[in-house]
């Protein structure tokens, strides 16, 4: 029996095929003399759920205009990742500042074992069957960014013989 989540956060997607979400909103104040003055900063994720993704940072004095800065950031950031079906090709590891990530492929049906800050990046990349761990800092932009390493890291089995110059039987 396949449980639907709810709480997915809800992504937008354009005419191009590409969707985004929004990870985190962070808001900061500056105290001024006459009081508050406050900005925001957005937290992005971008992908058309085929093998493409990109994550993206803007801020700004208001909430769309930060998250539209962020998701044009993260439209040029696009990466094409490598992917073995439904799933990864082999366990791979992401690090950025102190928050480490690790990801191990997984059987078909197992679904996005992930946190909610990773989720969206995985499911928008096209990935179906993961499984995720968070290791230190479990920072939002810090665990974004990681996933991203890891898979920026990514190799089919064809891209590697190539690399070496081998042939895989």
């Amino acid at each position: 029996m396949a449980m639907e989540r709810t709480r997915r956060a809800p992504a937008y997607e354009d005419e191009s095929g590409i969707e985004d979400v929004v990870v985190r909103i962070y808001r900061c104040s500056k105290v001024v003399k006459g009081g508050r003055r406050f900005s925001l900063a957005a937290l992005v994720c971008v992908g058309d759920r085929a093998g493409q993704v990109g994550i993206g940072y803007g801020k700004g004095k208001e909430t769309p205009l930060a998250v539209n800065k962020a998701i044009a950031e993260a439209r040029k950031n696009l990466k094409s990742i490598a992917l073995d079906g439904q799933t990864i090709p082999h366990k791979v590891t992401g690090q950025c500042g102190a928050s480490k990530v690790v990801m191990l492929p997984a059987s078909e049906g197992t679904g996005v074992i992930a946190g909610k800050k990773l989720r969206p990046l995985l499911e928008l990349a096209g990935i179906h069957d993961v499984l995720t761990k968070a290791y230190g800092s479990t920072s939002p932009k810090n665990l974004i960014k990681a996933g991203m390493d890891a898979l920026m890291k990514l190799r089919t089995a064809e891209q590697i013989s190539e690399l070496r110059g081998v042939s895989v039987k």
